[in-house]
């Protein structure tokens, strides 16, 4: 295989005076890059300042034939440092964040100068360097960021509290920059040395030292900076020819409570806390968004359990059947209709949309509110998306329907989170019945680190490309909402203008499954001469909102036994809901 090259790269070596950066410099420079050496020329205290350090490894790489500057800025005032590389070379491919010093003190004699200077040569010199590079890398799609950690950061050492804590925080900044850079070519990655230098001559045992020599290291380096190198996000240990991976790993843990209701208690973490500890069959996790997806998935066989344990008893009469068809518009004007007004009628039904009625009452009742975790969702936030019902047997025409719901999916939308509910509903004899899936959408509850797509929504079938075979209108009244909420659905958005305007509505808006029982009246009386027992399912996505005293235009596509329809607001033109 060839050589790996840097021909035409242009790199940053910070604190590139002696040691390893001299080592990285050096390196570079002789497979054909040009180099900025950064050095302030202070001791490994941070005192003093000399332009010699610089000046003599330049000077080293011009007589091996290779082309490199000095620059003597401190990294705190990292952009100057970039600018003396756009300056002299025009760009700048790779940035080596090395140089650094020591102020070791015990953690009660350490003074808030020695934190400070640490901190600042550490890590603030890292993100000012870096901060000033990024968008140079992000223009020419190409960018290389190495931030040196320590054993001391990973692990801790005696006497190092302010070295430590600075070597890990560059651990996070680079987890960060690789995060935010990943998508315009600009990598990041940490080394974590051990090597023979000043700052570690008289710390390290004599033979060990001397095993230790920065050009071991130099390599591992120079290849995580190469073009034909992936590797971004990680941490990359070496000593004397050696080099390892570092991961941040997590246990499986352990559930501290057997509900979403229960508290937890320090017993109950005594109880477990073997299993908390225990790192065997433990995973990696390479985002926070990663972590907090891990934790629902923890959680999820806790919600399900929940759920699955809460039925909910929806108990129903001729009357409820009767007040639902007037809110969803049926009138004794149409003869037809009579037969969902009346209980004495000799083809009395129900209208089958009132069977969406036990799932919602199911759903106000289970905890939605808290089914994302450290996310707590009201109810002015959520708004009914999408809704599924399937008949399957006979439902009763008065009596109990027993329905079992359980959230089977959150997704993070980022403005906000849908959660898909899947309900089933029984009858008194234990016969599933009725199927129904509601899919909501939290607002502002996203963001939470869950997937973005999922599997288990039932789709919608987009509408034939014609006109439609039938249209029917019909106008709503301007106390529909008021009606129809005597049905069950008590949310205030429909009634209540200062909590519609919380909300973002200028007035109070029509229910969404009183559309859809509009909607779905209007294609029997179509399609099926008023008979709902022909009715099977309905898939209705709501798209807009409908305000009461709107006019509601159903227009209908039949392909074979399924008809596709959409609703339309006449006075906007505007659709309100799309479905099959």
């Amino acid at each position: 295989m060839p050589d790996l090259r840097f021909d035409g790269r242009v790199a940053v070596v910070t604190g590139a005076g002696a040691g390893l950066g001299r080592a990285y410099a050096l390196l570079f420079a002789s497979r054909g890059a040009k180099v900025v050496v950064n050095d302030l020329g202070v001791s490994r205290h941070g005192d003093g300042s000399s332009s010699n350090a610089a000046d003599k490894v330049v000077d080293e790489i011009r007589r091996n034939g290779g082309t490199a500057v000095a620059n003597y800025d401190s990294v705190v005032e990292g952009e100057k440092i970039i600018k003396t590389a756009l300056d002299n070379f025009g760009k700048v491919d790779i940035l080596i964040n090395n140089a650094g010093i020591l102020r070791d003190k015990s953690l009660v004699k350490m003074t808030d100068h020695d934190w400070d200077l640490i901190h600042a040569v550490h890590l603030k010199g890292s993100f000012k360097t870096s901060q000033a590079a990024f968008p140079v890398f992000k223009k020419q799609g190409y960018g290389r960021i190495i931030m040196t950690s320590s054993t001391a950061g990973l692990y801790g050492n005696f006497g190092q509290s302010n070295y430590s804590a600075a070597k890990m925080g560059l651990v996070g900044l680079s987890h960060t920059i690789a995060k935010e850079g990943g998508k315009y070519n600009i990598h990041c990655n940490v080394i974590v040395p051990t090597a023979a230098s000043r700052l570690t001559e008289d710390i390290l045992p004599p033979d060990l030292f001397a095993e230790l020599k920065p050009e071991l290291i130099a390599p591992v380096v120079a290849f995580l900076c190469h073009e034909s190198c992936q590797e971004n996000g990680s941490i990359i240990e070496s000593a004397a020819g050696w080099a390892g991976k570092c991961a941040i790993i997590r246990s499986n843990g352990a559930l501290l409570r057997s509900s979403l209701v229960d508290d937890v208690t320090i017993e109950k973490v005594r109880d477990k806390w073997d299993q908390i500890c225990d790192l065997d069959n433990s995973r990696r996790m390479n985002s926070a968004q990663e972590a907090t997806g891990a934790l629902l998935e923890s959680l999820e066989g806790l919600k399900n359990k929940e759920e699955e344990e809460k039925a909910d008893t929806f108990e129903f009469g001729s009357k409820d059947g009767m007040l639902y068809a007037l809110g969803v518009g049926a009138s004794v004007a149409n003869p037809e209709e009579l037969q969902f007004l009346y209980e004495y009628h000799e083809n009395y039904s129900i209208l089958p949309t009132f069977y969406i009625l036990p799932v919602m009452q199911a759903v106000f009742a289970s905890s939605l509110e808290n089914v994302i975790p450290g996310k707590h969702i009201s109810l002015e936030q959520v708004l009914h998306g999408e809704h599924y019902i399937e008949f399957l047997g006979e439902v009763p025409l008065e009596g109990k329907l027993t329905t079992k719901s359980k959230v089977v999916e959150v997704l993070d939308k980022g403005t906000g989170a849908v959660i898909v509910i899947d309900a089933e509903s029984y009858d008194e004899n234990g016969q599933l019945v009725l199927r129904n899936q509601c899919v909501t959408f939290a607002v502002k509850s996203g963001n939470f680190g869950g997937p973005r797509n999922g599997t288990k929504a039932i789709s919608c079938e987009p509408k034939p490309n014609r006109n439609p075979d039938v249209s029917l209108s019909q106008k709503t009244s301007i106390d529909q909402a008021a009606l129809y909420r005597l049905s069950g659905d008590r949310n205030p958005l429909h009634i209540d203008p200062s909590f519609a305007a919380v909300s973002g509505y200028d007035r109070p808006i029509l229910h969404g499954l009183c559309t859809l029982g509009f909607s779905v009246r209007l294609l029997l009386s179509a399609f099926a001469s008023h008979n709902a027992s022909l009715f099977k399912a309905c898939k209705a996505r709501f798209v807009k909102p409908v305000y009461p005293g709107q006019t509601l235009r159903v227009d209908m596509w039949r392909e074979g036994n399924r008809i596709h329809f959409e609703t339309v607001a006449v006075e906007t033109s505007t659709v309100v809901i799309s479905g099959k």
